[in-house]
């Protein structure tokens, strides 16, 4: 008899954790497994990529109304979660202002223990044999959901979130096994959870090069001719990954002379910053913005070298496919970056701050010998670590 797995996400949007969920579901064994699949809210463009042995569980309209505007909420009649929704950001403020208003608090965990006890059980009829909780917040899988063990997932440096680990360590306490991405994530969420260390299980992103592969085979649905040097990233338009000051950088290089068009694949909330800074720096010809793309492979497949100029990570996918591809990468030294790929092997790391990055990539852009060096070592290696799955394996 299969044995039964149950994994919860939010959305299937353009992003990191979402592209890894799509690698874990394509590595399982379906001779083995039976998946259910809870997206809370049926959109994103990594909908369509879903394997079609996953049973996708239909939309509980009141898990799909909890990430929409309050507005939203309300409209659709659903009080609870909307005063709960109010209460977790008045928690969060007052916390805001007990460690001294700083930035990046961790408001997810508020919401989740003010709107989870509103939530109907999902499918209470079965006990799985293995419950996932793939994106925080994970109070969803460990009260919701019946299983015989429970995952959840840390997809991000815990060393750069500002959080109350007075209300987030009981849920991840209530876990059996907590699956960390690499030893550097796990390094910063111990930081904080120490006495979490015997919970800890090593899964790295899952990626298939042949998926990868096969994809950039694709036509690119949006040209990339403008003449110069093809710099391109694809990140989330947010605070960690920093697009806002890749603008600055972009400015750089090209006041160094080099002829770089930065193209950059992505969408969220700071696209108004990143807007502002590209009219500031007169960039609207070198620093493009192409939106959501629901397969992002062409494009790094067309570009010259991939950059990832992030604030922090927890381990950024999109470097491996650039490897995959046969990409030289450039990534700022944020925290893990050493988690990232072999410095100067496979890569390249510059400074993380907007001078010593333009420096950096420009030196590399001016380094012929040290860009084929990478090259050839990415022709010779593999990238492909499907075999993770059976690390999951051990735990049905």
């Amino acid at each position: 008899m299969k044995k039964r797995i149950f994994i919860a996400i939010q959305y299937l949007e353009i992003g990191g954790a979402e592209r890894s969920l799509i690698g874990l579901l394509n590595a399982l064994d379906y001779s083995k497994y039976e998946v259910d699949l809870f997206v809370y809210r049926h959109t994103g463009e990594f909908m369509s990529f879903i394997p079609k042995q996953v049973n996708l569980l239909s939309e509980i309209k009141k898990y799909a109304a909890l990430n929409l505007p309050l507005i939203s909420i309300l409209k659709s009649g659903y009080w609870d979660i909307a005063l709960g929704r109010f209460q977790a950001r008045q928690k969060a403020a007052r916390f805001s202002r007990q460690i001294g208003n700083v930035e990046n608090i961790a408001i997810f965990q508020y919401v989740a223990d003010a709107t989870t006890p509103f939530l109907p059980a999902i499918n209470p009829e079965i006990t799985y044999d293995l419950a996932i909780s793939f994106l925080i917040p994970h109070n969803i899988v460990r009260d919701k959901v019946k299983a015989k063990k429970k995952l959840a997932w840390i997809h991000t440096d815990y060393s750069f979130v500002r959080l109350d680990q007075e209300v987030e360590l009981p849920v991840w306490s209530a876990f059996d096994g907590i699956v960390s991405i690499s030893d550097s994530v796990t390094t910063g969420f111990l930081e904080t959870f120490p006495s979490l260390q015997s919970k800890i299980i090593l899964i790295e992103n899952i990626l298939s090069a042949a998926f990868v592969q096969q994809q950039a085979l694709l036509p690119l649905p949006v040209a990339m001719d403008k003449p110069g040097i093809r710099l391109c990233t694809l990140a989330r338009f947010s605070f960690p990954k920093a697009i806002d000051r890749a603008v600055y950088i972009c400015k750089r290089l090209r006041d160094k002379g080099i002829n770089v068009v930065w193209y950059i694949v992505g969408y969220g909330g700071d696209e108004p910053l990143i807007r502002k800074a590209i009219d500031e720096c007169g960039l609207q010809d070198y620093f493009i913005l192409l939106g959501k793309q629901t397969n992002p492979y062409p494009f790094i497949k067309a570009c010259d070298f991939y950059i990832q100029p992030s604030r922090y990570e927890g381990k950024a996918v999109t470097v491996r496919e650039a490897q995959i591809l046969g990409k030289p990468v450039v990534i700022t030294r944020f925290p893990t970056a050493g988690s990232q790929l072999q410095e100067d092997v496979d890569g390249v790391i510059v400074p993380d701050d907007i001078d010593g990055a333009a420096d950096g990539i420009a030196a590399f852009l001016q380094d012929e010998q040290k860009q084929q060096a990478i090259r050839s070592y990415l022709q010779t290696h593999s990238y492909d670590n499907e075999s993770e799955i059976t690390k999951l394996d051990a735990w049905l």
